[in-house]
Parts: structure tokens; C-alpha cells; sequence
């Protein structure tokens, strides 16, 4: 009899088991894929890409006139946005929309703002941001050292710095190495720094790449868009020295990547300047394809240097991402839509309007899984 009733408590022990298993594995063929975005002048918002519709949208304390960079935690449970005119970083729960962390920058006499540069630690324990602080005097400022505060998601509503440590002026955009171990401040050049004392470890070289035959390159970006494909990228533009002015290949326009896996860095030139791009993501799946916004759409293969297809847009849009499957592009920022796009052709395939017809502008768009 007890061999019996074991037996039947073994089976039910594999049952059961093999029940929790497979509901483990049904909630993760489950999980899906949103975009989160913002509109002035104070809502975050989730979409749904695969309905093509919003989702969700959550009201951000203290956020007028509009929620600017937008850092979700690594389990897609709570989504960090600079708000407050830059002043202060507000985290909200995704599920019950309420706020759940909370910094605010400025003490006393100085003013301190949060300029677009902010991210996460892989393991979600720690917020890095850049700030810019001022003294304020009865008839001037004092302009104090820029810096990288650190922040403990764990310590909640009026959550201060855990440590802080210079960092270059200008640096507008932050991101960590997968393992955690390097910062990455990317400014004039891209400084690595240590993420637990500041020091750093490596520059890699982007105005004073010293690169033959060109001048310094310009770049321009302030929006976080790495987290498919864990490969940083941005534009960069460049005048040939080499060549006259009114040469057709004077002024010359390529691709910065950094890999946050192998932490490899490439800057290569892709082609004659021809349109302007303000933001670009790389493909999850085919590596090798970058794709770039602002009046057009443009798809560059990175191993050949070359630009693969251009199609205008409707209007101007700042900021892009795609599907973890690679398969679709989504372009948004400026106004109130994100419109989206086959990744092989550049056909235009669904779009999604924002609530109210609110403009996004400057927001961050990001991907997350649930």
C-alpha cells in the first residue's frame, strides 16, 4: 500500500512539475512586445505594435511640460522618465501606474538638470544620469562641474545620489556594457568609465578620431534606442579634405556603432551626405542593417559600407526602433503618431495614432517585453 501511495505521489509530484513547466513556458511564448513613448505634457504611453493601438497610458506626477528620456527597468515592469523640466526622474509601475520611485535633482541654491543621458545596470539594481548643475546667485549663475549621479531603484520615492563622479560636458547619451562592468558616456568622444568610481578606463575617439583626409565629425544624438539588438549606433558627418568643396563627395556621412556585448567600435564612412538622420537602431536579427530617420527612412548595410534604400516619410520623425524579430521598423518622435514599416521593402504597413492627437517631441522610444 505505501509503495501504491508513493507511486501515485511521485506521479503526481511529475504531474504537477511538468504543469508548472509547461505554464512557464506558455507565459514566456506568451510575453509580447510593446513600445513605450510619451506625449506633452505629462503621459506615458504604452503600445501595442502587433494591435497597432495604445495599450496603456499613465499620467506622470510632476512632469509639465513633457516626459523626456525614457529608461525601462530590464523586466519591463517600471519605466524610469526624466520629468519635472529635467529636474527630477520619475519611476512608474507599468501594471498599476502608479509611481514607485522618485528623484528629485535640485537642493537649495542649486538647480540641476538631467540632460537626456540616463540608463540602468543590467541587473536593474541602479540608475546613472547625467546632470548639470548651477548655482544661483541673487544676479547670476555659477556654473558648476558637470557630473554622473547614481541612484538605487530599491530606495523608492525620494531615492539621493548613491555616489556621484565628473563626467564630460555634452554628454548626452548613457549605456552600460551587458555585463555591467563599463559605462559608456558618449559626448565629444565616447569615455568608459568605471561604473562604480567614475575613473576611466578607455576614450574611443569620435571629434578627435584624427582620421586622414577629414575634418573633425559632428554627431548628434540624444535618444536611446539600443536594447535590441545591445548595439549602440548614431550617424556622423564629415568633410573630405582631400577634395574641393563643391566635390560630389566632399561631405561624407557614416555609421558609429558600439557593441555593448563584444564592445567592439566602428566608424565608417557610408556615403555622399544626402539626407539628414537623426537617430538610428540596428537589426536584431540581420546585424548588418542599420536603419536612420528624420524626413526619410534609410536602410545602410554596416559590413558594405553602402547605403541600401531610401524612402521619404510623411513628415519629420525623430526617433526609431524594431521588432525583436526584426521585422518591423517604428518610426515616432515630433508628432502624434508612430507609423510603421516593412524592414525589407520600407513599405509602410500600419500606423498608430497617440490619445488626444498629443505631440511626442522629444521622447525616448523604447521596447519592452511582457
Amino acid at each position: 500500500m505505501r509503495t501504491e501511495i508513493g507511486g501515485h505521489m511521485h506521479r503526481l509530484t511529475i504531474a504537477a512539475l511538468g504543469a508548472a513547466i509547461l505554464s512557464a513556458a506558455g507565459g514566456a511564448a506568451e510575453a509580447k512586445e510593446y513600445i513605450l513613448t510619451a506625449v506633452k505634457p505629462d503621459k506615458l504611453v504604452m503600445v501595442d505594435p502587433a494591435a497597432r493601438e495604445v495599450a496603456k497610458v499613465y499620467t506622470v506626477p510632476d512632469s509639465t511640460p513633457g516626459v523626456l528620456t525614457i529608461t525601462p527597468s530590464p523586466d519591463g515592469r517600471i519605466a524610469y522618465v526624466l520629468v519635472n523640466r529635467w529636474e527630477s526622474i520619475s519611476g512608474i509601475d507599468l501594471e498599476t501606474g502608479k509611481q514607485v520611485f522618485r528623484a528629485d535633482f535640485s537642493t537649495g541654491d542649486v538647480r540641476t538638470k538631467g540632460m537626456f543621458g540616463m540608463t540602468i545596470s543590467p541587473d536593474g539594481s541602479e540608475i546613472f544620469i547625467f546632470q548639470s548643475p548651477v548655482r544661483l546667485h541673487s544676479g547670476e549663475y555659477e556654473v558648476l562641474d558637470t557630473r554622473i549621479a547614481v541612484y538605487r531603484t530599491a530606495d523608492g520615492i525620494g531615492a539621493k545620489p548613491v555616489r556621484t563622479f565628473p563626467a564630460p560636458r555634452r554628454t548626452a547619451i548613457l549605456t552600460n556594457s551587458n555585463d555591467g562592468k563599463k559605462l559608456y558616456a558618449v559626448n565629444w568622444d565616447i569615455t568608459v568609465m568605471d561604473p562604480q568610481t567614475g575613473a576611466v578606463l578607455d576614450v574611443h575617439k569620435v571629434r578627435n578620431w584624427g582620421r586622414a583626409n577629414h575634418s573633425e565629425p559632428d554627431v548628434l544624438d540624444v535618444w536611446p534606442q539600443w536594447e535590441q539588438a545591445d548595439i549602440f549606433s548614431t550617424p556622423y558627418y564629415a568633410v573630405r579634405t582631400d577634395v574641393a568643396m563643391d566635390h560630389p563627395e566632399a561631405f561624407q556621412t557614416g555609421m558609429l556603432t558600439l557593441d555593448l556585448e563584444s564592445r567592439e567600435f566602428v566608424m565608417e564612412n557610408y556615403e555622399p551626405t544626402a539626407a539628414i538622420i537623426f537617430s538610428t537602431v540596428v537589426n536584431p536579427v540581420r546585424r548588418n542593417e542599420v536603419y536612420g530617420v528624420y524626413t526619410t527612412l534609410s536602410k545602410i548595410d554596416i559590413e558594405k559600407d553602402e547605403l541600401v534604400k531610401r524612402v521619404d516619410l510623411d513628415h519629420t520623425y525623430y526617433t526609431i526602433n524594431v521588432s525583436g524579430d526584426g521585422k518591423e521598423v517604428y518610426v515616432g518622435g515630433t508628432m502624434d503618431d508612430i507609423s510603421v514599416y516593412d524592414s525589407e521593402t520600407l513599405e509602410k504597413i500600419g500606423e498608430i495614432r497617440m490619445p488626444g492627437g498629443a505631440d511626442q517631441a522629444l521622447a525616448s522610444m523604447r521596447m519592452i517585453e511582457r
